[in-house]
């Protein structure tokens, strides 16, 4: 058998500070690694919430539709004035090129209006 060879203080010092950097970035992917579990386990979370709020607004909307529903019965069409509480009945006049939105005694802006029919009494007005 041969003898055994001994390394020499600077090969014995290259292993050593590369085994040390290997010995860091193992350990520094470990905390990466970490980092993304916590950001998927946020992205999850985020998730929840905004599915739920989604619900809550689909439900309100739905609440909403059902009041305008129940207050379309019992008032008819028109607008609320929700400082003075004031009903103001509507009543719809045609013309060939126009819609306009007539209530009693004055022409009111139709923002108060759904939306969807502000905007179609907004657009052939204009």
């Amino acid at each position: 058998m041969s003898e055994a060879q001994k390394f020499t203080k600077e090969e014995i010092d290259q292993i050593s500070e590369l085994r040390d950097q290997l010995g860091n970035i193992i350990n520094e992917l470990g905390q990466i690694e970490i980092e993304f579990i916590l950001a998927n386990q946020r992205i999850e979370s985020l998730n929840t919430a905004k599915e739920k709020l989604q619900n809550d607004y689909n439900s309100a909307q739905d609440t909403e539709r059902a009041i305008v529903t129940k207050m379309n019965e019992k008032y008819g069409a028109g607008t609320v004035d929700l400082q003075s509480g004031e009903f103001i009945p509507a009543s719809w006049l045609f013309d060939r090129k126009h819609l306009y939105l007539y209530e009693t005694n004055n022409i009111r802006g139709a923002t108060k209006w759904p939306k969807k029919l502000y905007h179609q009494v907004y657009l052939r007005t204009k």
